[in-house]
This record gives C-alpha cells, structure tokens and sequence, in this order.
C-alpha cells in the first residue's frame, strides 16, 4: 500500500533471493475460504455491538477497507462479544470523527495522533510494527528526491527557488518531516520555493516528479522501492536529496526518524475493552491472514512520541500553533533592548515631570505675583477701570471706580453695568442699552472713544465723564468681552467754563477797546446825519413860517431827515451790539452779512486812511452755526490790523480784499487780504501768542482773542504766507459742528 505515512505492510520490500511474500501472502484458496468465513461472520454480527475503527485512507476508501477489514474481523473473532468494523477517514475528516464521538478506536500517522492526543485526549495502547525485508521495524522518515537527471539540484539547499510536491499539509512523512529538515537549513518551502503544491497521495507525489511537472518531491520511506518492484518506477530514475543511513531503517530517506503509526482509543472508548484490543494486537503472529493482508509484522508496545511533539512545536504546527505562555523572564530574554530603553524613558520623564512640576510652581507663583502686581496696578491708576463680558455684565473693578462713583465690586461684578452707571443721558432720557457704546464695542469687534458722557453714582447723583471701549479677546482671537477706562471730568469741564467765561470777558474788553480806539471816527460818523437832520429841521421850519406853498419841499426834507435819522440809529445800533456781553448761544449766521455789517462800522476808518476795498463775496456759501458777535469781533480785528498795516504806504497802493469761499460743502473760508509790506519772520512765528504786536501802542492780544474764538467754533485761523506781497488772514468755519456748549 502506498500513502501518506502508510504503515510498513504497505510499503515493505522483500529481496528477490527470499521470497518472504510468497510465504506470507495468502493463497487464493485461502482467500476464498477467509471471505466464505467473512460472510458467515457478517450473519451473525447485526446482533453484536459495533466498535468502529478509524484509519486514515491515504490510497482511497476502497484500498483502506481492503488492507484493514481483515485486522477488524480478527479482533471480532478474538473479542467475540463485540464487533469490529473498518471506517475510512481522508485527512479533513478526522478531526470531526473524533470531536463527536463517531469512532471508537483511531489509526493514524503520529503527527495526526499528536494533534488529536492534545486536543481530545485520546491515547495510543500499541504502536504497529512494519515490515521491512523481513524485518520488523517500528520507525519511518521522509524522504526528499528529484529527478536523477537534475544536475542543477544535488543537495536540500539547492531546493531553493524550486517547485516543490508534498502529499499533505498533516502528512507527518510526506511533508512536516522534510519540512523540519529545509527549516534547519534556512529554507521556508511556503516562501522559498517557487511553488508549493500538495498531490494528495505518496503515489501522486512521485508520478508528477517523474512527469517533470515538479522539481522535487518528499514521500514517506518505502514508496519509492515499493512502486519500483511493482514497474511504476525503474532503479536510478530519481536522486535522493539529503540522504542519511540508519540501522533502524534500510530503506533511503533524507529526514530523521520518528515511531510508527500508533493505535489509540479515545476518552469514551471502555478501558476494559482498551485493554482487551492491547492484548489481541500484541498477541497478533505475524502469520495471521489480517497481518498479511495488511502486510505489516505485528504491533508492540506503544512507543515514545515526544520527537513528534518536538517537530510540531518547532513548526508551529496544531496543536502547537498557538503562542506559548510568555513569561516574565521570557519577555526579559527578549526584549531586554526595548525594556531597558522603556526604563530609561520612564527615568527620563520621571525628572522631566518633576521639572515640570517645579516649573509649574513657578509659574503659579509668578502667576500669583502677576495678578497682585496687576490688582496694585490698576488700583494705583487714578481712572475708573472695569471689565464687561458678553453679556454686559461687569467681570471686575478697580478702586478708583468705587472711590469716584461710591459703587462697591459686589454692587457692580456680575450685573449688568449699563442699567446702573449710564442708563439715563444728560437730557433725562433713557439710555436704551442697544445704543450703549460698551455694547457695541465687543459686539462689532472695534474700540470707541466717548468724548463726553454721563454717568451715575451710588447716592443718585451724576457726573460727566469721558471713556474708552476696548474689545477684550482670548487665546484663539474671540472677543469675550471689553474693558472700560473713564474719567470724571467735571473739574475740567468747570475750568473749560471758566476759560470761556473769561474769554468772553477778555474779548468784551477788547472790544470796549476797540471801541474807545474808533471813537473819534464814530463820532464824526454820527456827527453828519446828526447835522444833516438839524439843518433839514430848521429849513423845514422856514419853509413851514412861509406862505405855505412849499409843501412838497417840505416832505422831501422830511423824507430826508428821517433817512438821516434812521442812518444814525444803525450805526448807534451796530455799536451796541459790537460792545455788548455775547449771549452762549449759537446761531445759523451767513458770513457775508457779518462781512458787510463789520465794514458799516469801519467804514469811517477805512474812508480816513483812503483805503479800496474790494469785495469777493461767494453768495452761494451755506450758513455756519456761530456766535455772531464773536465773529463779527474777529472780522473787525483782521480788518483794523489789514488798515494799520497799509499805513506806511503810499493812499494808491492801499486796497483791503475781503473773500468768502466754500470748502467742499464742509466748510466756509474768510479771507482778509491787504497790500501792506507783510509780516517779518519774527513776528510770523509768534503771530498769534499773547502780548505779541508789531504796533506801537497795541497791547498784543486780538490775534490771540481771535485764535481763541475761531479754535471754540471747531474751525481755524492761520495766516497764509503764500503771496508775495502783503498779509493773508483766512479762517475756517465748519458747516456741519457738533457744538455743545
């Protein structure tokens, strides 16, 4: 019989000079009369309980039933209470015979028997004796060949790169034998070789090694000599790779030796009738028809498996193919490197936790530090500082908050800031919260500046203040809220009112002054229509003391009189409002009416110092929001300074040019112009400091005055050096101000 790991009747050879076969096989007679036997046997065997024998069929059910049915009636003749039969199992059946209790006894190679010994607890009671030239022998190989017209493959190392033919992945002499051999030599056959390939049978195995369809092959011991003396081979065809001698087992093999096939019970098998089966087998003649047709020489005693364990451990083969326990010591073996670099990265960051740990103290320290210095700092600022979050309420406070509005931080942080410092505005109306400057600073993400405001203190009252906004953001640039920085300015403001007053009063004393240094002008001014209407008066008497004829002489004088009249009550009127306290209040005026109303009043001056004045009025120019008096006063500076200026020279050359023009819609320019030999260089600089006159008895301040007035109305007054000749007084007046005094 040739198969995988076939026992020794299977695969022994017998020399041609002793014809041992020919003794041991049995005749045809003695055939017919052992199936005659069978027959009877079979009869009477329906009524017997059954035993069923598991054996590996390598060659095929029917070669299986065939060799070993004989061994199984054997056993039924000399245990007569039960009776044997032969169940065929291939390799893939094995395993779930034996997991469900499908057979009672097994026979296979002892790779197979170790696995399932493990698994399921089975145990071997006799291991089979082959036959081997007439030899007992209890041992097998593998044995690895080629083609003997391979040259280029000589020995197991050249097996590299080669295809190779096994006949089974469990087959223990077909390939896990040679598989241990190539391993020991460096050689994976899964990886190494060009191709793997399973045939199935040792028969197989062989045909396709002399096919040339593989290059090399591996099979049990004996199957080649056994399928050389029946023609299928002829002597010298194939090479033995890795040959090794053995007195255990004259036949050619490449692998070490293992023990033969055992016969095993499994765990529900009665241990009585293990015992009994034992006995019948080690009992067995080798002259016995089942050990002829099984063609092996008996059994023995069961051996020492342990090699095979060893094999299958070492291949990491079931049941060995699961990871052993891994010790401690093992993983220190093993990885003594990767512990010893895991140790010094433990001590590494042991001292970097340690490091960042003190660090960390340090930081909180100083944090702590930071925050007093902070506290001591924004408690030392003078200017109330609180903060507001998204939803307006107040996060912190500084001391000058409670020591200017009287409201305490527990009064103030977390409630809303608006609804108790700034809810009501100046007039008394409320302050909705949807204007609040505060609000809309972290709402739109930009900083305000509030020039003037009103906020609220504790005991009810309140005061003006002016404030910034500013956006407070976090780490990732979010705004979470602002922080607010305000200042009582009522002192300030108590002082601007105070500068205003005396300005006022400065620039009525100027005027007064003026008035004074006009005086003799003024009052020739109003000398002529007084005269006029005393002369018209007395002719009108006359007239009326005639015949009374004259009536229409009489109204014309009249009519005379009255224009005279009502000439000298302007100009009375003009001065009254040139020398009177200014009202505070701010009026729509149109600068060319100022203009025109200034020349009335100077126009006695101007006609005294035989000066032309030329007019450039824009008509087109808007109103500006002015206090007119104030105004007028600056007017008539420029012009009376334009006047003393062109003193000096010659009455021809003498011209006064009063301009006004519109600035873009935004503003209104006023230009005072005269022909005059200019400004020096040290009178420009300081043209407009207190006490500063290049005249002879002026007292140096209506520039100045007028710098203040000019500077009060948001405008600007300069003087432009850009003509040659003369001097160029221009100031500004904005359209559209903000006024609010």
């Amino acid at each position: 019989m040739v198969n995988n790991n076939a026992p020794v009747g299977r695969t022994s050879v017998r020399p041609p000079t002793v014809d041992c076969r020919a003794e041991a096989r049995p005749t045809l007679i003695t055939r017919i009369l052992l199936l005659m036997f069978l027959l009877c046997a079979a009869a009477t065997a329906d009524a017997l309980p059954q035993v069923s024998i598991g054996v590996l069929s390598h060659r095929g059910d029917e070669a299986t039933l065939r060799n070993w049915s004989p061994t199984a009636d054997y056993l039924s003749r000399v245990i007569p209470e039960y009776h044997f039969v032969i169940v065929p199992l291939d390799f893939r059946e094995i395993e779930p015979a034996v997991k469900n209790g499908k057979v009672d006894f097994l026979l296979v190679n002892p790779g197979i028997y170790v696995n399932m010994e493990v698994r399921y607890r089975i145990s071997r009671i006799v291991t089979l004796n082959n036959l081997i030239n007439g030899r007992p022998s209890n041992v097998f190989g593998g044995v690895v060949f080629t083609r003997a017209d391979r040259k280029e493959i000589q020995s197991l190392a050249d097996i590299r790169g080669k295809t190779l033919m096994a006949v089974d992945k469990t087959s223990l002499g077909g390939f896990q034998m040679a598989w241990k051999e190539l391993k020991d030599i460096g050689i994976n056959p899964y990886r190494d070789t060009a191709s793997l390939r399973f045939g199935g049978t040792h028969d197989a195995v062989v045909r396709a090694v002399q096919r040339g369809e593989v290059d090399v092959g591996t099979v049990r011991t004996g199957i080649l000599e056994l399928m050389g003396e029946d023609g299928s081979t002829f002597s010298g065809e194939f090479r033995i790779l890795g040959q090794k001698k053995s007195p255990q087992q004259p036949f050619s093999h490449s692998t070490r030796l293992y023990p033969e096939w055992p016969f095993s019970k499994l765990p529900h098998t009665p241990s009585q009738l293990a015992r009994r089966v034992a006995v019948a087998l080690l009992q067995m003649s080798p002259l016995e028809p089942a050990a002829q047709w099984g063609e092996y020489a008996g059994w023995t005693t069961p051996l020492e498996y342990q090699p095979v364990h060893e094999l299958l451990r070492d291949l990491h083969l079931p049941p060995y193919d699961q990871p052993a326990r891994f010790t401690l010591s093992d993983a220190i073996e093993k990885y003594w490197y990767w512990l010893l670099t895991a140790l010094a990265f433990l001590i590494l960051m042991i001292i970097m936790t340690s490091w960042v740990a003190r660090l960390n103290r340090a930081l909180k320290k100083s944090k702590s530090m930071l925050e007093r210095q902070h506290n001591l700092i924004l408690d030392s600022v003078a200017d109330g500082i609180y903060g507001v979050d998204l939803q307006g309420n107040a996060t912190f406070i500084n001391k000058a908050v409670t020591e200017i509005t009287g409201w305490r931080a527990k009064d103030l942080i977390g409630k809303n800031q608006h609804h108790i410092l700034h809810h009501t505005r100046m007039d008394g109306s409320i302050n909705p919260g949807s204007e609040c400057p505060v609000y809309l600073t972290f709402q739109e993400g930009k900083p305000r500046y509030v020039e003037e405001d009103l906020f609220w203190k504790k005991d009810g009252s309140s005061f003006p203040v002016e404030y910034s906004s500013t956006p407070i953001r976090d780490e990732e640039g979010s705004i979470k809220g602002s922080v607010v920085v305000f200042r009582d300015i009522s002192e300030r403001k108590q002082a601007a009112e105070a500068d205003r007053q005396y300005q006022m009063e400065l620039a009525h004393v100027a005027r007064l002054s003026t008035m004074g240094e006009m005086a003799s002008g003024m009052a020739h001014e109003l000398n002529q229509p007084l005269t006029a209407i005393a002369t018209s008066a007395d002719a009108c008497a006359r007239l009326l003391e005639s015949d009374g004829t004259h009536t229409d002489r009489v109204l014309d004088v009249l009519e005379t009189i009255g224009t005279q009249a009502r000439r000298a009550g302007g100009i009375i009127q003009q001065l009254r409002q040139f020398v009177r306290k200014e009202e505070p209040s701010h009026t729509q005026v149109n600068i060319n009416h100022l203009v025109e109303e200034v020349l009335m009043l100077m126009e006695p001056e101007i006609r005294k110092a035989g000066i032309r004045v030329i007019l450039d009025l824009d008509n087109e120019i808007p109103r500006v929001l002015a206090q007119q008096i104030q105004i007028d006063q600056v007017i008539l500076n420029l012009v009376r300074n334009a006047i003393e200026a062109m003193l000096d020279i010659p009455e021809e050359k003498r011209i006064l040019t009063l301009r006004t023009r519109s600035a873009g819609g935004n503003a209104v320019i006023t230009s005072v112009e005269d022909s005059g030999p200019g400004l020096s260089e040290e009178i420009r600089d300081k043209l407009f400091d207190p006490f500063i006159t290049s005249k002879a008895r002026g007292m140096g301040l209506g520039l100045s005055i007028s710098m203040g007035i000019i500077t009060a109305h948001k405008g600007n007054l300069y003087c432009d050096s850009s003509t040659p000749k003369g001097t160029i007084f221009r100031f500004t007046l904005p359209v559209n101000q903000n006024n609010d005094e």
